[in-house]
């Protein structure tokens, strides 16, 4: 499709990509959303935990929200969305992915940007448990980057499943990865890498047999991260591999529900392959829109909800 225009205005204040980006991140906080916590077998015998809130009146309609690096389904942006959704008759269920729900998982391996079998676990549970005839997905960042993968990749995706949209989202992987190596973001560089290494020593404990005190030692960047835990872990050579093997970008051509893509131009966390023109123009299914402003996973507005929630609404309407 052609590229979207958007509507997006940032507040003067919030046109700074950095400011955008640790406000929303941070600083924002949203109230009121009462949540229920199931906790599902994986397949592999493991588990997570999904975090459902309500409509106020009986709905067919669910939204299914994924979180990025190191989040999870607290942050203000799912609830965010979870909110706006269950005020306009949709369901909400927001993922933690495997060990990010408070409680390290079983097994040693945990969630990684191309994870969609987990994904797929979780849609078939609803379907098999729940009664939703429209089933949306919203992912943010790395979850961004598992809708648009598993949307893609796959024949068979369940009828109920009628639209995604990805948000912030890092099409490709390893000039995502290096952008975050650049000094300009040296801040969140540093702040992952410690969240990463710090759950790492927690896992350790539990599979010292797999993994050593050393091993952790020698982390030094995220792509440190990656070759020593993220491409081990999940069956992959090293890093470079789990890049190319898990971006989304290379699954988009065959994506045939309807899709769309906020990545913001002042997104520091992007590289230039990261907005899929050429793929937006030759898909009729793939709608990408590049505001000016707001940052990584930013988009603030004044009021109650940020624009990418109310957007997430208008598109899932028209879908």
């Amino acid at each position: 499709m052609p590229i979207v225009q958007s509507d997006y205005k940032a507040p003067v204040f919030f046109r700074n990509g950095f400011v955008s980006t640790v406000y929303s991140g941070l600083i924002r906080r949203v109230n009121g959303v009462v949540q229920e916590r199931e906790r599902i077998t994986l397949p592999d015998d493991d588990f997570l935990d999904l975090d459902w809130s309500f409509s106020a009146e009986k709905t067919t309609k669910l939204i299914i929200v994924l979180h990025g690096l190191e989040g999870n389904a607290q942050r203000p942006y799912m609830t965010g969305t979870a909110k706006l959704f269950n005020k306009n008759g949709f369901d909400a269920v927001c993922v933690n992915f495997r060990g990010c729900s408070g409680e390290d998982n079983l097994k040693y391996r945990s969630y990684h940007s191309g994870a969609t079998e987990d994904l797929d676990a979780i849609i078939n549970h609803i379907l098999e448990t729940r009664s939703y005839s429209e089933i949306y997905l919203k992912g943010f960042s790395l979850g961004g980057n598992m809708v648009l993968k598993y949307l893609g990749e796959r024949d068979n995706v369940p009828n109920e499943v009628k639209a995604g949209i990805a948000v912030s989202v890092p099409c490709d992987l390893h000039g995502s990865c290096k952008e975050l190596h650049t000094l300009k973001n040296k801040p969140y560089h540093d702040r992952f890498k410690a969240h990463l290494v710090g759950r790492l020593k927690i896992k350790q404990k539990q599979h010292a047999d797999i993994l050593n005190i050393e091993d952790i030692k020698s982390i030094k960047t995220l792509i440190d991260f990656d070759h020593v835990y993220t491409s081990k872990a999940h069956g992959f050579i090293d890093a470079f591999d789990y890049y190319k093997q898990s971006s989304s970008l290379q699954f988009l051509p065959m994506i045939k529900t309807k899709t769309l893509i906020i990545n913001a131009l002042n997104d520091s966390f992007l590289s230039p392959e990261c907005y899929p023109v050429k793929e937006a123009k030759s898909n009729d299914n793939l709608f990408l829109e590049m505001p000016k402003h707001g940052g990584h996973v930013g988009f603030h507005l004044f009021g109650k909800h940020y624009y990418n929630e109310k957007r997430a609404l208008q598109f899932f309407a028209n879908s």
